[in-house]
């Protein structure tokens, strides 16, 4: 059966950016920064286009799948093109793509149930999902494709290299390259005569390159190795200018608050793996078993749990967010590229890609809270908070993220998946929009951006302010731009639930949205009116930075659309709820209810952001009298001000006490233990080694090792004497002995013998 090109061949893209980094890194320094800049737009902008094809391959695959087979069937393509098995096909299966579907799952439970958890996970998980149109027969729907090399095994375990093309993996290539293109692009200018210049786009590539590998790998062990050279990347780029102490110091935050939460993903891979049967670290396998009735539920909720700790880490969740606003001092492109579409939302695909083990795991279906769910809800409203005390706009808009990311996670956390992904994709459009719209607003205000010095730039940078009030509106989700449609489905998600409403987290969520309104105001007010406050005459940006910001904001207005609810449906023209018919996977993937658009929800909300929006117009343009000195009037407001201020103390709790004290009293108690004890001991043991040696000299070495030797030259010398008066010298006397001794020796043959 021939598959599209680009679905089995989707490790291209991140292959041709791996080769854009080592052209630009060992060839770059030859050329100009324009050649240079050029290898990397090109080939980005390659990428792009294949990920273009890709979904296009997608969407023909989805639109038209093979008939008469399960829902749950999955194609795996070897590199020789012939299909392969995947956890639990036979290889006869394989050659004809069919998987075993429910009735055969449970003949093979009948026959194979307490054998291994694994097996009984592989031929069961299917049943889960929604295969049965009509008596006897299945809906045919999109199976992923996973084409894969067998790297080496070991026993029964099987180490692959594979990549998955499906609606998610599709979905996030175009999402990559799409930002990424533009983010090179734009860097050109920003950039433009920096120091390192080559080894900045070299490392953009690098960093396109390991996102792009991570969203496309079929294996855990592959995920965690494109997780990790995220971070290491990110490291790289956010201390771009490490001649500046602070900006190393937030590299070195970034890396090593990102390793805190990896070692909870590492044992959550591990937990998985052995988990499923201890055989493959496959991510439909994983699923599969996840969904089995064979599935240990403690085990996939420890696992769950352990996987999240690298989500709250990489994708800024309370209370491991702390590195992420410190991140804003990389070049403001990384910013945009790094808390749009790639490092941030690492860990949410991550849920989203082994969404059965969190489901189960959780028990999202039958409860009405959970862990993941609380966490995102928290970081949420936590985010938003300390937006409202940020004086630079690029902490603003990462606290923001903070609170969107929050938005994500909570919405995986309710049953959400489709609202979680959609939101995902939608935020990388507005929010690089607005990261790329506050590095032009620097460009033009001598680098600053420090909105107390900026004011009134709407008159001299006409398209970076309409292009940022775009961003600004569908951040907001103000109807009907695309954050009102991401939005809106996350907080229905909350109110339907799957069994249960997660009310509590609705409430968050919509806590969350007007606050939104509020800081974003803020924004806008201090940066775009009043009077311009500081240096210099601000300009427009270039176009090769304006044009980014078009497109973006374009995006930022239209891509809600691509899930528009289906009382959109007009006649026979079916457009409605296009995002979750292609991207929400089919098969590994536990069957979700949808929630329905609720046009009180909807209305709800509006009226809530309309009024946050008059709010913030009478207190920053209006100025009345009743909101100013209110800090200072209520005690309770200048305590939470001042809480906000430093950021909930996490800082200090994590550089002053935790570090602190490691450095500090305990290396002190660690010095003194080592001095006074490690030492004493050893110490002890070479005094104790010395007179043990002296004791050995003195009575075995000098009066017995030396008695035996001197007695036994004694006897030598004796010896020697006896022998002496033999030994005269004279050959006489020799062959008279011989003489003699051969003739005792006749004697004794002729007698004897």
């Amino acid at each position: 059966m021939n598959q599209p090109f680009m679905l089995t061949h989707v490790w291209i893209v991140p292959g041709l950016m791996v080769v854009s980094f080592l052209l630009i890194l060992f060839l770059g320094k030859r050329f100009s920064e324009r050649v240079t800049s050029s290898i990397g737009v090109a080939f980005i902008g390659v990428c792009f286009v294949l990920s273009c094809t890709a979904a296009v391959n997608w969407i023909q695959r989805v639109n038209h799948p093979v008939p008469n087979l399960s829902a749950a069937q999955s194609l795996v393509t070897q590199p020789d093109g012939r299909p392969a098995p995947i956890a639990g096909q036979s290889d006869a299966d394989a050659v004809t793509g069919a998987y075993r579907g429910p009735a055969e799952a449970a003949k093979d439970n009948a026959v194979k149930a307490g054998d291994n958890p694994a097996t009984a996970a592989e031929s069961t998980a299917s049943a889960t999902t929604e295969t049965t149109v009509a008596a006897g027969e299945h809906e045919a729907k999109a199976s992923p494709i996973v084409t894969r090399w067998t790297w080496f095994q070991w026993g029964d375990i099987t180490f692959e290299f594979g990549f998955i093309a499906d609606g998610l993996s599709v979905l996030m290539l175009f999402t990559v390259t799409a930002i990424s293109l533009l983010v090179h692009i734009y860097s050109k200018e920003y950039l433009h005569g920096d120091v390192r210049f080559t080894h900045y786009y070299a490392f953009l590539s690098l960093f396109s390159a390991a996102m792009l590998f991570y969203v496309t790998s079929s294996n855990t062990i592959q995920m965690l190795t494109g997780w990790e050279l995220v971070g290491v990347c990110s490291f790289v780029l956010i201390g771009h200018w490490w001649e500046e102490r602070p900006n190393t110091d937030a590299a070195l935050k970034a890396f090593l608050t990102n390793r805190v939460g990896d070692v909870g993903l590492i044992i959550g891979v591990i937990i998985t793996f052995f988990a499923a049967g201890a055989t493959s670290f496959n991510v439909l396998h994983i699923n599969q078993y996840a969904l089995s009735p064979a599935a240990n539920q403690t085990l996939l909720l420890v696992g769950a749990l352990c996987l999240f700790g690298g989500v709250t880490s990489k994708s800024g969740q309370f209370p491991l967010h702390t590195w992420l606003p410190d991140a804003m001092a990389g070049p403001t492109p990384v910013s945009a590229l790094i808390h749009a579409a790639t490092m941030v939302v690492a860990g949410v695909y991550l849920i989203a890609r082994l969404y059965s083990v969190f489901y189960e795991g959780l028990n999202i279906g039958d409860n009405w809270i959970n862990y993941v769910a609380v966490i995102g809800g928290i970081t949420i409203v936590g985010g938003a908070l300390l937006a409202f005390v940020q004086t630079d706009i690029k902490k603003v808009l990462a606290y923001s993220t903070i609170s969107q990311l929050g938005y994500m996670v909570m919405a995986l956390g309710v049953g959400a998946w489709t609202g979680a992904v959609f939101h995902l994709f939608t935020h990388a459009f507005f929010k690089a929009c607005l990261f790329l719209g506050a590095g032009s607003v620097s460009h033009a205000a001598h680098h600053t951006f420090d909105m107390r010095k900026m004011g009134g730039l709407r008159k001299y940078m006409p398209a970076t302010f309409a292009t940022f009030i775009l961003g600004t509106i569908a951040l907001m989700g103000i109807f009907p731009f695309a954050g009102f449609w991401s939005k809106d489905e996350v907080l229905a998600g909350s109110l339907s639930g799957q069994r249960h409403a997660y009310t509590f987290m609705l409430v968050l969520g919509l806590l969350g949205a007007v606050m939104t309104c509020l800081y974003m105001s803020r924004v806008i007010y201090l940066t775009f009116f009043g009077e311009y406050r500081g240096e210099g005459t601000p300009h427009e940006s270039p176009k090769i930075m304006t044009v980014p910001l078009w497109i973006l904001g374009v995006g930022a207005v239209v891509l809600g659309l691509v899930n528009i609810p289906n009382w959109f449906k007009v006649g026979n023209l079916d457009y409605t709820t296009r995002f979750e018919h292609y991207i929400e996977p089919t098969f590994a993937f536990p069957v979700l209810n949808h929630a329905e658009f609720n046009w009180l929800l909807a209305l709800g909300t509006t009226i809530l952001a309309a009024i946050a929006l008059f709010l913030a117009y009478q207190y920053f343009w209006k100025a009345k009298s009743v909101f100013l000195g209110v800090k200072d009037r209520v005690g309770a407001l200048a305590w939470g001000y001042k809480v906000l201020e430093n950021k909930y103390y996490l800082d200090h709790l994590y550089t002053d006490i935790i570090v602190g004290g490691v450095k500090g009293p305990l290396a002190r108690g660690s010095y003194w233990f080592n001095n006074q004890v490690i030492d004493r001991v050893v110490n002890t043991a070479g005094t104790a080694s010395v007179a043990t040696g002296r004791v050995l000299y003195a009575q075995v070495d000098q009066k017995v090792v030396d008695g035996i030797i001197l007695s036994a030259g004694a006897g030598a010398e004796e010896s020697g004497e006896a022998l002496r008066h033999i030994q005269t010298g004279r050959v006489q006397q020799y062959a008279a002995l011989l003489f003699a001794g051969v003739a005792i020796l006749a004697i004794i043959l002729v007698i004897f013998v």
